[in-house]
């Protein structure tokens, strides 16, 4: 499913039904994955995937999926982009690997400069690059720690920064996440978020306030190396603050002397209609962790931030063997050209205006959904029991199971278990998305 324009992709990209989901070569993959993969590792769709391009995947059965996860946020060119594609067949063709502690290359510096370019403010930049999320926010942890010779790391209530070890302590939700591995990293203390539709009356300045008077008492600044915060949360419900809560914390942060650290793994490239959510409110962070959306669905990882701070490790603090792997720099280069010369970030704002008038009138429609929320494709819904604030994760869950026994891949999520999340592809069609919408309206008619 190669293409290269929603135009041309149109004709070919529509979702098809063949048989039921899962289909019979899909229940004898996945009886195999039993026998084979750890139990640990689930799968949200009971399908397995052999082509994937724009808003679609094709799974082994021939059925078409309508694609409303990007893989987690990570396709947002497309998971099978053109640009991608041939970046890294070209450099497949070249070397797969030689470490770039050893014998360094070109394209892991490109990706360093993009970086530098494209992340919030104008300042000197130094960039190190990694493999997953969670890689990328244990590093700006310890360069903040280097930097200030200070141990203590705030997040927040809801928050989801990764699977290892210190991750994990920063991450809120015990289930999945965290139940059975501790004991967890010490040093790190949570304070409360803004979450607008559970936070009747709380502006962003009172929400801010609230979050720094615990920080203080709690923790105190002078032992404080920094903070850590989604700008719209991921995993967590995708709660996006109330504005003006972002730049008080950024300003509390300077006037003390701790590392703002923004976690964009999720909300990056072009994602939330910015290249980075901190872009709508003009906040510049100290330093800003990025992935997913990075490399066109490679492996790859970044921490970005101010030359002083990124320089403050010692010579060899910072690495790991495949970190900013030549394929992924190549597929990293591609996507960021891809969203500059494609205009994706327009596309975002389109695909948020689309999304939202549907969704907002289905709210209007049904008191089941609490709240509409969110920017560019990063688009949720938080259902309730009708009346009420009360979270209905159950309903989630069978308005997601009917999206996928349909054809749509439809991701949940929030602390609650109550929000569904949407994250298309940037390259999605406008047809495709509205047959989703309509699949959906019809999914929540058939529940009331």
């Amino acid at each position: 499913m190669s293409s290269t324009t929603l135009e041309q992709r149109t004709a070919v990209e529509q979702r098809r039904i063949v048989n039921e989901i899962p289909g019979p070569r899909s229940r004898e993959l996945m009886a195999r994955k039993q026998g084979a993969v750890a139990a640990g590792v689930g799968t949200t769709m009971p399908v397995f995937a052999v082509a994937a391009d724009g808003g679609i995947v094709v799974d082994v059965d021939g059925n078409q999926l309508i694609d409303l996860g990007s893989g987690i946020a990570v396709t947002t060119v497309g998971a099978s982009a053109p640009r991608v594609v041939a970046a890294v067949q070209e450099q497949v063709a070249a070397f797969t690997h030689t470490c770039f502690m050893v014998t360094p290359y070109e394209a892991y510096v490109g990706v360093a400069e993009a970086l530098n370019r494209l992340t919030p403010g104008d300042h000197d930049k130094r960039t190190a690059l990694f493999n997953s999320g969670a890689e990328a926010v244990e590093n700006a942890v310890k360069i903040a720690r280097s930097y200030t010779g200070r141990q203590s790391v705030v997040v927040f209530d809801h928050a989801y920064h990764g699977r290892t070890n210190l991750t994990m302590a920063m991450t809120a939700k015990s289930m999945p996440y965290k139940h059975g591995f501790g004991p967890f990293a010490s040093e790190v203390y949570r304070a409360p978020l803004s979450y607008p539709f559970r936070d009747s009356g709380v502006d962003g300045a009172a929400a801010a306030a609230r979050a720094i008077d615990v920080i203080e008492k709690q923790v105190g600044a002078t032992n404080l190396a920094a903070v850590v915060i989604e700008p719209i949360q991921g995993e967590g419900g995708f709660i996006e603050p109330a504005e003006g809560f972002l730049p008080a914390l950024a300003a509390w942060c300077r006037e003390n002397g701790v590392v703002f650290v923004a976690d964009e793994v999720q909300t990056g490239f072009a994602r939330t209609g910015d290249m980075f959510a901190c872009d709508r409110e003009g906040v510049v962070p100290d330093v800003i962790v990025t992935a997913k959306g990075i490399a066109g669905g490679l492996p790859l990882s970044a921490v970005t931030g101010r030359a002083e701070i990124m320089d403050a490790p010692h010579a060899g603090g910072l690495g790991g063997t495949y970190g900013g792997n030549p394929l992924a720099c190549a597929a990293a280069l591609a996507a960021i050209e891809t969203i500059e010369a494609d205009g994706l970030v327009a596309r975002a704002r389109e695909i948020e205006d689309l999304m939202l008038g549907r969704l907002r009138a289905l709210q209007a429609a049904d008191a089941r959904v609490g709240d509409v929320r969110g920017r560019g494709a990063m688009i949720a819904v938080e259902l309730v029991k009708a009346g009420t604030t009360e979270p209905d994760a159950a309903l989630t869950n069978a308005v997601a199971a009917a999206g996928r026994a349909q054809g749509l891949i439809v991701l949940t999520c929030g602390t609650y278990g109550n929000v569904l999340r949407f994250l298309p592809p940037l390259t999605i069609t406008g047809e495709l998305l509205t047959e989703a919408l309509d699949l959906l309206d019809g999914i929540f008619a058939s529940t009331r």
